[in-house]
This record gives C-alpha cells, sequence and structure tokens, in this order.
C-alpha cells in the first residue's frame, strides 16, 4: 500500500483526527491506486474532515516520512500495537539522508553552507533559489526540517539535494525573508499564511509551520501576470462568460487541492474588470494576484492584515457598496449563510469551496446548516445559485497538467432538485443541459482520453461510473473491488 496514506492515517489517528473505521471506509471509497490527494480529498467530500489546513500539513509530514518507508504495523488494521515511532523518536534525530541522483536541471542551492551564511546572504541565496524553482517548473518547493527540500512539478515531487535539513538549518532558511514582526508571529503562533513578493513577476503563496522535526515551510508559485480565461483550458467558455454577466446571484468554483481555483477565481476577476464598470471587493487568504483597476474598481483584502475573518469581511462588504464580492473560500456557517444572504440582496457572488463535483458541492453548502433551516435554506440556494464550475488538473500524457472541468448551470430543473434536496438526480439533468453548456466530470474526462491527452491509468483514477469506466477499458467488468489493507 502507498507508504504515503499509511502515515497519513497513522499521523491523523494519533491526532484523533478520525476513526480507524472512517480511514478504512475512506480508503474503499477512494479506490484502488488512490494516492494520498486522492485519499485526502474523499475525507473532505465525504465530510469525515472539514479542516484543509490541517490535511494539508498532515500530507506534508506524510510525505517526509514515506521518504525512509512506511510506518510499523498497519494503522488501518491496529492502531494500539504499533505506536508512532516518532513518539519516541528523539525530536534531534530525524530520517536519515537517502543516496539519490539528482537532476541537473533541478533549482541549486548549497544546502550545506546554510550555517556559515550570515542573514543577509542567506536571504539572497533564498531568493535565487524561489526564482530559479519558478523557472524549473516547479509548482510547489517544499523546505522542512527532516527531510531533503523537494519540489512538485506536474503534480509529482522530486527531491533537488541529498541533504537533510537540520532543525536550526530548516528554521533559519524559511525565516530568511521574513521582517521581523512576521517572524515573530510565526515563532508565537507556529502556523503563518502570507504572500510573498520579490518582484511584480516573482509572487508566492507561503505557509510556515512547525511540525515534528521542526520548521516547515511550503511556497506555492503564483504565475507570473493576471491569467486569462483562454488560457485556462476550460469548457465552455461562453456559458462560463454568461454567468459572469449576472448582477446577482452566487457562482461557485470548486475542485480539490491544487486543481486551480485561485487561478481560475484570478482569472475571473479580471474578465469582469476588463468588461464592466462596477466595484469588486475581493476577500482572500492571502492575495496572490494583484488586480489593478481597469474597467472596474477593484479593492482587495487579505485575512489577518486587513480583516480577521472572511465572515468579518463579508459582513463589512455588503456596507462598503460592492457589485461584485470575491470569497476566497466559503468554509464555515456564517461564511456561507452571509454569502447566501449576499447574493439575494443584488450582489453577484463568487467563492470557492473543496469539493469534487457539482453534487458534492451543493450537499456540503447545504448539509452545514441546522435541521430546522433546512427548507429555507434550500430556497434561498434554488434562487440564488446561477452555476457551479468543478475542476481538476490531470497529468498530460505528453507532460504538464491537463484541465477537466465540469459545469453546472441552474435552471427551472436544477432549481426544483434543490429545493426537494434531490441532489442524486442532478446528473441527469446536467447530462440534458448540453445545449445550455453544462457538462459532467466524467464525459470530460473520457473526452480527453478519447483525444489522447491522459492515460488510460488517469482516466480510470477519475470515473466511477461502471459504463465511463468500460468505455475507457472494456476488461472493466464491474467498479474496483475495495482494496486490502496491507502493510
Amino acid at each position: 500500500m502507498n507508504s504515503e496514506i499509511l502515515w497519513f492515517v497513522r499521523l491523523a489517528l494519533d491526532q484523533k483526527l478520525f476513526t480507524r473505521e472512517q480511514a478504512l471506509a475512506t480508503l474503499r471509497s477512494a479506490g484502488k491506486g488512490a494516492g494520498l490527494m486522492d485519499f485526502a480529498q474523499k475525507l473532505i467530500d465525504d465530510s469525515v474532515v472539514h479542516d484543509v489546513d490541517v490535511l494539508e500539513k498532515l500530507g506534508i509530514d506524510a510525505m517526509s516520512r514515506a521518504k525512509s518507508g512506511p510506518p510499523p504495523g498497519n494503522p488501518f488494521l491496529d492502531e494500539e500495537s504499533a505506536p508512532l515511532p516518532a513518539a519516541a523518536a528523539p525530536a534531534r534525530a530525524p530520517v536519515q539522508a537517502r543516496s539519490v541522483k539528482i537532476s541537473a536541471d533541478m533549482p541549486k542551492f548549497d544546502f550545506e553552507q546554510i550555517s556559515s551564511l550570515d542573514d543577509d546572504a542567506l536571504a539572497a541565496a533564498m531568493r535565487k533559489l524561489l526564482v530559479a524553482a519558478g523557472e524549473y517548473g516547479a509548482s510547489d518547493l517544499h523546505l522542512s526540517a527532516g527531510s531533503s527540500p523537494f519540489v512538485r512539478k506536474h503534480r509529482a515531487i522530486a527531491p533537488i539535494t541529498n541533504h537533510v535539513l537540520t532543525e536550526k538549518e530548516s528554521l533559519r532558511i524559511n525565516t530568511a525573508l521574513l521582517a521581523a514582526p512576521l517572524r515573530d508571529i510565526y515563532l508565537e503562533r507556529k502556523d503563518l499564511d502570507l504572500a510573498l513578493a520579490l518582484d511584480a513577476d516573482h509572487r508566492y503563496r507561503v505557509n510556515l509551520m512547525f511540525q515534528k522535526w521542526g520548521a516547515s515551510g511550503s511556497y506555492r508559485m503564483v504565475p507570473a501576470g493576471i491569467p486569462q480565461l483562454d488560457e485556462l483550458g476550460l469548457r465552455n467558455l461562453d456559458t462560463i462568460r454568461k454567468l459572469l454577466s449576472y448582477h446577482n446571484g452566487l457562482i461557485l468554483v470548486t475542485g480539490p487541492v491544487g486543481a486551480g481555483k485561485t487561478t481560475t477565481l484570478a482569472a475571473l476577476v479580471a474578465e469582469l474588470n476588463e468588461k464592466r464598470s462596477d466595484h469588486i471587493i475581493t476577500v482572500e487568504d492571502p492575495i496572490e494576484v494583484v488586480q489593478a483597476p481597469r474597467g472596474c474598481n477593484v479593492t482587495q483584502r487579505e485575512v489577518g492584515p486587513h480583516t480577521k475573518s472572511f465572515f468579518t469581511a463579508l459582513k463589512g462588504a455588503l456596507r462598503e457598496d460592492p457589485d461584485v464580492i470575491v470569497i476566497g473560500e466559503l468554509r464555515d456557517l456564517e461564511t456561507i449563510e452571509m454569502a447566501i444572504s449576499a447574493s439575494e440582496t443584488g450582489h453577484l457572488v463568487i467563492g470557492t469551496m473543496h469539493t469534487s463535483d457539482a453534487s458534492t458541492t451543493l450537499n456540503r453548502l447545504l448539509d452545514v446548516f441546522p435541521p430546522s433551516q433546512q427548507t429555507q435554506i434550500r430556497a434561498s440556494v434554488a434562487e440564488s445559485l446561477r452555476g457551479v464550475i468543478c475542476q481538476r488538473l490531470l497529468p498530460g500524457i505528453n507532460g504538464g497538467l491537463v484541465t477537466a472541468c465540469e459545469i453546472m448551470v441552474s435552471n427551472t430543473a436544477i432549481q426544483a432538485l434543490i429545493r426537494e434536496g434531490k441532489s442524486s438526480g442532478l446528473r441527469n439533468v446536467m447530462e440534458t443541459g448540453v445545449k445550455e453548456g453544462m457538462c459532467v466530470m466524467e464525459n470530460v474526462v473520457f473526452e480527453l482520453f478519447s483525444q489522447k491527452k491522459i492515460s488510460k491509468e488517469t482516466a480510470l483514477l477519475n470515473v466511477t461510473t461502471r459504463n465511463v469506466r468500460q468505455k475507457i477499458d472494456p476488461a472493466v467488468v464491474a467498479a474496483p473491488a475495495a482494496p486490502t489493507p496491507a502493510a
């Protein structure tokens, strides 16, 4: 079994994030061959875990530990007989370096020299490393104590050195670019999210945290310039532009972690900025793409420096004369309730959620409300929802990533299903709504496979319906059997 998943489950059980039974049910549901990202996304889709930030941090820790092999025992079978080895391991004895052949075109950095560099020299070297990682084509750079630094490119991770960062080295390199006040906040809170800009062309979304071995940092590369809708590989752009033509209502952009939701959101704002003359207020955590005013006046606010939370910013936005409100993430009851209310009172509201398809999105949106509010909230959502754009980034056959996009447009049939709580009927309506610009994720994945843009293995991992699986591989006679947990 995937060592990353085994470590992830072991760490999560230790923190009592979910039960062993829930982990086993999720494993069966995710299907044979599921990776760590698929497993974590299934936990979110099935509402086993709601805190995406905690899952991301556990995932990073699990990937680091998996480099030295699986944990002893099997967390799916016997939680008690195989305690976490980290519980008894000395904090200053992290995993040993492995001898891995490093590609010649990897970003260069002499990690052995960290302790000999003064603060200014280390900051300069860190800037060069971040720029080099972006030029290499990496989407993320990870610098974690107890682990060799690695990058992620086209969804795959690769080490950039055999050197394992010590506790002291990792703390120095991850705080090298922080101003003193931010460094103090990080050391006090043990967590920090920020947007880092080296210049206009080099911006990064940064998460700093502490884990078992010490400080860790994740650096997401933000593409230079403002993305355009036509460049993202999305389907049915005329339908998406029609959604943006409304002056009220709710539009949701959804997808798993790393699916490009932030980029799509920025492209939607850029499209509005070019085509309309309105006041756009965005609330982000952190601000990644800076939107200069064009046709619209754009007010960008960041959770932390500018506002306490998404909810408080959204509440305040209603008094700030907005036409369009963009919410970086709809994650709690108060924020979702306020977003729905704003969409009903003459504002176009655009938000993101960590869900994998339209049906799951609606269930997540509605299920956060208590039973006593269900009838009222379903009526409100049925009236205010304009559409849902779900996307995934899939590894392409020829390298790079391919966008798979599902689109649901609210019509009379969709509204009736929402009011009646019959989300299971959404797929049929969407399949018959092709002329309205709708498309179903599994059909889109099959098309990408037919066009030889993705492999059979990738296609099968992203479809669950039997007849679609049989089209991809006639040898498939049924959905894959639940895997038997094994160490």
